[in-house]
């Protein structure tokens, strides 16, 4: 057989074990791999555009910044979102008494969807963009979907146990604020008495009048006293 023959056999026909076969089959590992990691990139990204657009839905409107109460609420919402679809699919199973899961994948994707977002909000906190920050929540609202905005969102975990822990330290604070206003106003409250109670007295008039008033009526008390006990 020609040399030029056995050349070009050669370079189609690689042996499984030769240097060449190697560094194919390492190139090709190693595209395969970068697809692979941009494939699971891409999901993610899907999947937290979903969210963000399912909040961005469901924001109060006319709301500047939220609160801790506001942000339980939503969040509430957003764990109960397929609380619809779940009944709907329960409703399918008890008609004619099937034996059959009808929508089996689709009931337990979304099982295991609430439960992980369920354990996230009571462990280490659900991800969602920080609309404490009123420039975060109008950047929110006025999202187009588009994936590339993702990276300008600043994300931050609300946890179950830190809101109610926010509520209740605010409701707290609310009362004692009024409780001491109550005690203010009830220490103000005898010295206005007394100016008022006193005809004589002008509104107009400084504190040094009213002393004096004050002093010359205690005097009189006592000198009437005086008299009655002489």
């Amino acid at each position: 057989m020609p040399k030029s023959i056995k050349k070009e056999l050669s370079k189609k026909i690689l042996h499984p074990k030769s240097r060449k076969a190697v560094q194919l089959t390492k190139e090709t590992k190693k595209i395969s791999r970068r697809e692979k990691i941009k494939l699971v990139h891409h999901m993610k990204q899907n999947l937290i555009g979903e969210k963000f657009l399912w909040f961005r839905d469901h924001l109060v409107p006319d709301v500047t910044e939220y609160t801790p109460e506001l942000i339980l609420s939503i969040i509430e919402l957003y764990l109960g979102r397929f609380k619809e679809e779940l009944e709907q699919i329960s409703l399918k199973h008890a008609v004619g008494n099937r034996k059959n899961r009808q929508h089996a994948n689709r009931e337990d994707i979304i099982r295991l969807t609430l439960l992980r977002d369920e354990e996230e909000f009571n462990t280490c906190g659900l991800e969602i963009p920080d609309i404490t920050i009123p420039k975060q929540l109008a950047m929110l609202r006025n999202w187009n979907g588009e994936l590339r905005f993702l990276q300008n969102f600043k994300l931050k975990r609300f946890s179950r146990k830190n809101l109610q822990h926010q509520i209740t330290c605010s409701k707290n604070n609310q009362e004692e604020l009024v409780a001491d206003g109550d005690i203010a106003l009830s220490m103000k409250a005898p010295a206005v008495q007394i100016i008022e109670s006193d005809p004589q007295i002008d509104g107009t008039s400084d504190v040094n009048e009213i002393a004096v008033c004050l002093e010359s009526r205690d005097q009189e008390i006592m000198d009437d006293s005086m008299d009655v006990l002489n």
